[in-house]
């Protein structure tokens, strides 16, 4: 009863145009239940989340406050913070849905050519294209054995095999899928030998995923470059600049202390506040996850024509670019402890 509210409860909040639609995004993903029940939890901890927050951040500054000023504040702050919550969870989710579809189309493009292969070679002992097809499922194809017996269905039904396989080939953005499709259509219609047009479409998908491949090992320098640039380099140089601004911020304090600053004629003189070192420690950090996440884009641009594909070397390049900083904050902090002012 209660999971069925939480449907209901999410299914409100989602406008009845753009149901379908994101119906066919979710399955895309593989989620093949309704999604409705995922977004009404949501709701509910995007509810936990705004209420902390209002009564931690925003409550008590307001309490002090005219009542109309309460009133205005409370509406404001926690709309404001409820919104907040809810676009970042719905970019999350979508982030999640595109990766994923990503990984599924992937996954369907590596297997093309051998589903395929056994297809062509059903059609040569003998069957039809459809029972060759169908014949050709095997649980080692995954994805693609998911779409190829949604196909099956719909044919069993009374679809047309041509366009069940033109709505498979437009459901993806995938160029290498779309063409052999489209191709296989075509002979269907035209009565061709379909077995030949199968043989050399798996000819050309595999000359095709060759060809990415002998791509992605010749600039396996650059990427090795940029990877030594993020994870050695860039940390290396904030710890030296982080130490060398203790070591000037010490310096200045001691000249301050000393007078020479007022007394030596210098036309300046020398503050005894310091540097604010733990400021430079944290914008530090924040450049650092900066760079490891723009650097595995550029990676994965560079290795495979995508930024969706350098999500996982987001955390690589982050985590190693910590360690390597702190392991030089370390050793350079013991050299610099051994310089006297």
């Amino acid at each position: 009863m209660a999971l069925g509210f939480l449907e209901d409860f999410g299914k409100a909040f989602v406008p009845k145009k753009f149901r379908p639609h994101l119906r066919e995004y979710a399955v895309k993903a593989g989620v093949t239940n309704s999604p409705y029940k995922f977004f009404g939890i949501l709701f509910y901890i995007t509810l936990f989340l705004t209420f902390s927050v209002f009564f931690t951040a925003i409550w008590p500054r307001l309490k002090e406050q005219t009542i109309v000023i309460q009133l205005l504040g409370a509406f404001l702050g926690w709309a404001a913070i409820q919104l907040m919550f809810a676009f970042g969870f719905i970019l999350i989710v979508y982030f999640y849905l595109d990766l994923t579809i990503y990984r599924r189309v992937q996954m369907m493009e590596t297997v093309f050519p051998d589903y395929l292969t056994v297809v062509a070679t059903n059609l040569k002992g003998g069957m039809t294209l459809d029972r060759s097809m169908f014949s050709a499922i095997k649980k080692r194809f995954g994805p693609l054995a998911q779409e190829m017996t949604t196909i099956s269905k719909k044919v069993m039904t009374g679809y047309d095999l041509a366009d069940a396989l033109d709505e498979f080939s437009c459901k993806y953005n995938s160029p290498m899928i779309r063409r052999a499709m489209n191709l296989i259509s075509g002979e269907i219609e035209s009565g061709g030998k379909i077995a030949y047009i199968i043989d050399q479409v798996v000819h050309n998908m595999k000359s095709t995923q060759k060809l990415k491949a002998e791509m992605s090992a010749s600039v396996l320098t650059y990427m090795i470059f940029i990877g030594a640039i993020v994870v050695v380099v860039a940390p290396a140089l904030f710890a030296l600049s982080y130490h060398l601004l203790s070591f000037m911020s010490a310096f200045t304090m001691k000249l301050a202390e000393s007078g020479a600053g007022t007394t030596g004629g210098l036309p300046f003189s020398f503050s005894k506040d310091g540097l604010d070192t733990g400021s430079f420690k944290v914008f530090a950090y924040v450049a650092i996850i900066i760079v490891a996440v723009f650097s595995s884009m550029i990676v994965s641009i560079i290795e495979k024509g995508t930024i969706k594909a350098g999500v996982k070397y987001i955390p690589i390049f982050t985590i190693g670019a910590f360690v390597c900083f702190s392991v030089f904050m370390l050793i350079l902090g013991a050299v610099f402890t051994g310089i006297t002012i």
